[in-house]
Order: C-alpha cells, then structure tokens, then sequence
C-alpha cells in the first residue's frame, strides 16, 4: 500500500474509532498479530486492544484526538496528536475528578495491507498526572 494509504488508516483509527467511538472498526483496521509495544502484556489483535479502549473511555468519556502532524515513509507512520478529555471516571484508583486534561504524544505504527500490525508511543504522562493532581506539578 502506499504512504497515503498508510496515512488514511491511522487517520481513521484516530477519527473514527477514539473520536467516533466506532469500536466495530478495530477488526477493520487492526491485523489479529497486532503487537503494541507501548503496553506490554495485551492480548495480540483487536481484542487486546477492546480493553484499553472500554477503560480511557470510561475515565475519559469525552475524549478527543486531534493528529498534529503526520508523517510516513514505507510501511511506517507518524502521528503527532494531542489528547483532551475530562476525567469522569476512576483512573489509577482516584474517583473521577472532573480536571480536564490535555497532553501529547508521539506514535508510531506499522501499517501493512490496510491493518495496524505494530505500534510504538512515547507520551506526556507526566504531565496528564500533574493535571489531574495525581502527581504535583513542579515548582
């Protein structure tokens, strides 16, 4: 597939399943050897990934991607994004706060014959802990 194809699926991962909600499209976009390097342990495929989704989405219901910047070559894509959400739910043993967080992050993912099969990320999760006042900030 070519670089602009690779690029339409992560666009749409971001788009259509975190900002959509349209969890029916992992088995769509994501291949069943799907690997994340980014958290260890899951489940291979779609259905290790379904778990991450149901609990971001029940701390941060009103969570949104935005793609920043985006960049592929070969069989590798890029995504710059930034996330923001309210925390409603519990997230690492705290009950919902009500903060609102905004943070970024770095993926990047190998995209091959139309599916997700690898992906790497490296995130502000300092930051996000400092907002939610998890973590104190700094200073």
């Amino acid at each position: 597939m070519s670089v602009d194809a690779n690029k339409a699926v992560m666009r749409r991962y971001f788009d259509e399943i975190w900002n959509q909600r349209r969890l029916e499209l992992l088995d769509e976009l994501v291949a069943p050897e799907y690997v994340s390097y980014a958290n260890p342990g899951l489940e291979p495929g779609p259905a290790g990934l379904r778990p991450v989704f149901d609990s971001v989405l029940a701390t941060f219901p009103d969570i949104h991607f935005s793609v920043d910047d985006m960049l592929a070559a070969g069989d590798r894509v890029v995504t710059r994004w930034s996330m923001e959400g309210t925390q409603q739910g519990e997230f690492m043993g705290r009950a919902g706060s009500g903060r609102r967080v905004r943070y970024g992050g770095i993926s990047i993912d190998r995209v091959v014959d139309g599916k997700i099969v690898e992906h790497w990320r490296v995130s502000d999760d300092l930051g996000m802990l400092q907002q939610l006042g998890i973590i104190p900030a700094a200073g």
